[in-house]
């Protein structure tokens, strides 16, 4: 009896940050070791890398960013809850905060997702192959059901769930950064059902 074939998937997340970093992923595609992207159409080389991604073929995907940065649509300071006084994204841990405060309003999550999709499509010139979170933004609670629904309706079939089993048993991870992965995986296993339900895989 044949086995089944399995399909590694190798992603190269934060594509359009930075020239140098987009160079290297662009080497680790061209020698074999990376299969996809994921682009973020608000980083500072997003026209750069979407141009490096037609120009290789590479298979691509949104990197949604919620966390760092400006973001790609209407938010404006002191009128949305994802944002600083400064214009900027509230940050790793503060978007984490401001979700765990109720500080968050979910349909301006729902309306930045969106503008980062349309502008995904002006760069590529076509959908994302998938849509994960920046920071694993999409799996936090409330905004993976956001996710959910808004990557259904535009006919995306595909995210990531970061589970990383045996995160909490590693020695070598500071506390910090292991209580972070901790939570990560917490939040990733409880996105499975919202993920299932709108036909995400």
């Amino acid at each position: 009896m044949a086995r089944p074939r399995v399909l590694l998937v190798v992603t190269a997340d934060d594509f359009g940050y930075c020239p140098r970093r987009d160079e290297g992923i662009v080497e680790a595609f061209l020698a074999g070791a990376v299969t996809s992207v994921s682009l973020l159409v608000n980083g500072t080389a997003a026209e750069s890398a979407a141009e490096l991604a037609r120009r290789h073929q590479i298979p691509t995907g949104l990197h949604a960013n919620l966390s760092e940065g400006r973001p790609v649509g209407p938010a404006r300071p002191g009128a949305s809850s994802l944002l600083s006084p400064e214009g900027f994204f509230l940050g790793k841990m503060g978007f984490r905060e401001a979700m765990a405060a109720g500080d968050v309003a979910l349909p301006q999550v729902q309306e930045e997702l969106e503008a980062q999709l349309i502008r995904f499509r002006e760069l590529l010139g076509r959908d994302p192959t998938h849509v994960d979170g920046h920071q694993h933004v999409h799996v936090l609670p409330g905004v993976c059901q956001v996710f959910a629904e808004t990557l259904q309706a535009n006919g995306v079939r595909f995210t990531r769930l970061p589970v990383e089993r045996g995160v909490d048993r590693c020695a070598w991870l500071e506390a910090p950064a292991q209580a972070f992965a901790c939570a990560v995986e917490r939040d990733a296993r409880a996105a499975v059902g919202p993920f299932s339900r709108h036909s995400l895989r």
